[in-house]
């Protein structure tokens, strides 16, 4: 088997808005759209998204421990513009940290069971060659 995608659920009244600010602020392009769902990649990787529309009313407590991750020189500050342009959208969305070089993005409203993580790049140097 070779990876294709990883799949997470954003709230079906926030789907539009996350997908918009993935395209607008993240350079995501569509590769894919159904009814349901959407399937995303950011040029220069070889990581696909799938996002699918949820009509949960609860929310994963333990939801820090699922991240779509991102590489960044200044992680705190990428992830406070993405938490300011939300709520310029009317997402309430908050900035956390796991360490000081490890950050995330919550948007309770929006994303169902997962958080967005931005780590400064030498956290990902793993010393493998693949």
């Amino acid at each position: 088997m070779r990876f294709n995608h990883v799949a997470n659920r954003l709230d079906a009244q926030h789907f539009e808005t996350i997908v918009e600010m993935l395209t607008t602020q993240l350079g995501f392009v569509t590769l894919r759209r159904t009814a349901r769902s959407i399937w995303l990649r950011q040029p220069g990787t070889n990581i696909d998204l799938q996002f699918s529309r949820s009509e949960t009313t609860h929310r994963d407590p333990d939801k820090l421990r699922s991240q779509v991750a991102f590489l960044d020189d200044d992680p705190r500050a990428a992830l406070e513009r993405l938490a300011e342009w939300l709520a310029a959208r009317g997402i309430e969305a908050s900035v956390g940290s796991y360490s000081d070089r490890e950050f995330y993005l919550d948007a309770p409203a929006a994303f169902v069971d997962f958080v967005i993580e931005a780590m400064l790049p030498e956290l990902a140097d793993y010393g493998v060659d693949v």
